[in-house]
């Protein structure tokens, strides 16, 4: 394997019919099989959604996924290391810009807080998603810890 084979990632890519549970069985199908996702991004519409996943094993994803008829394709990405400051995604953008290459889509992740992973994410109604979490056990991290505000 080349030098530049090695900086690629593959990223798996399923497309998800816009309804209610079919995120929800796409994450069960992953859960099931042992596949740990490390970063994520949905891009919707009315219809249809793309949803772009870094897992620890892409093959078995990719496998499992189809095997529970979703549809499934794998993409190489890469992934760089940005300061985690205001302008570091600047600098890198400006790099590309510069080389004249075009960045089709991107999406990030911060680094883990002890040994639990960040997940962003809303609800229709944020109060009484917080609220369920919060009596599901779920730890509530607050704007300030991960520089959000």
């Amino acid at each position: 394997m080349s030098g530049d084979e090695k900086m690629k990632l593959k990223q798996i890519s399923v497309f998800l019919e816009n309804r209610k549970g079919r995120l929800g069985k796409a994450m069960n199908v992953l859960s099931s099989a042992g596949v740990n996702i490390r970063a994520l991004s949905i891009a919707d519409t009315s219809e249809f959604g793309i949803l772009r996943m870094i897992v620890h094993d892409p093959d078995l994803a990719h496998e499992v996924l189809e095997k529970n008829n979703f549809v499934v394709k794998v993409n190489e990405v890469i992934a760089v290391e940005v300061i985690d400051e205001p302008g570091g995604l600047d600098e890198l953008l400006s790099i590309l810009n510069k080389a004249d290459i075009n960045v089709e889509y991107l999406y990030a992740f911060v680094e883990k807080k002890s040994d639990k992973a960040i997940v962003v994410l809303r609800t229709e109604d944020l109060d009484t998603g917080i609220n369920a979490l919060e009596k599901g056990g779920i730890s509530i991290v607050a704007a300030d810890e991960i520089n959000l505000l």
